[in-house]
């Protein structure tokens, strides 16, 4: 055979090896279309394994804070029924304070919203403390009118308390109802 005819020979093979999704990299064959390796594979299953078990336990922990959440509040619509029921005990005691006659009512009256008002503490519930001369914060505070301070110190500070606050928990489910100073 001529050297003509040996380059032609090679020629021919390397052509047969690149049609069967092969190719010949300085001289070593290499398979385009080869599955992957069990090693890759064992890679890939551990991956998905530990991806899914950290979604799980961002889902057991996501759910449990929500739980937690949903048993703080979950007495508030109840609470905010009651809300204006202490309103109106206070007042009524407010109003009891001025007559004289009415002592023994009056006792009665506090009994009963001071149980109350236990009652609804141990289940969460607190008062906003608000006083004249806190400054005014929108976070915390419903501002229902502004008038004409009675000083200089008072501007932008509470000037009456119209209305108490209350929260459930962190949550403020009713804001005190503020007069602030101009």
């Amino acid at each position: 055979m001529s050297t003509e005819e040996n380059t032609n020979q090679e020629e021919i093979q390397d052509t047969e090896n690149v049609q069967d999704g092969q190719t010949e990299v300085n001289g070593e064959e290499v398979n385009d279309t080869a599955e992957p390796t069990t090693e890759d594979l064992i890679q890939k299953e551990k991956d998905k394994y530990l991806r899914l078990f950290a979604e799980f336990e961002n889902y057991k922990k996501r759910t449990s804070r929500e739980r937690l959440e949903l048993f703080k509040t979950a007495n508030q619509d109840l609470m905010t029924v009651l809300i204006p029921v202490l309103d109106d005990f206070e007042r009524a005691l407010t109003h009891a304070e001025d007559d004289k006659e009415a002592e023994e009512l009056r006792k009665g009256v506090l009994l009963i919203y001071q149980k109350l008002l236990k009652t609804l503490e141990q289940k969460g519930l607190t008062k906003v403390e608000v006083k004249q001369g806190d400054k005014f914060d929108a976070e915390i505070h419903e501002a229902i009118t502004q008038i004409p301070a009675p000083s200089k110190k008072l501007k932008g500070k509470v000037i009456d308390v119209t209305e108490k606050g209350y929260k459930l928990g962190d949550k403020i489910i009713r804001y005190p109802k503020v007069v602030i100073g101009q």
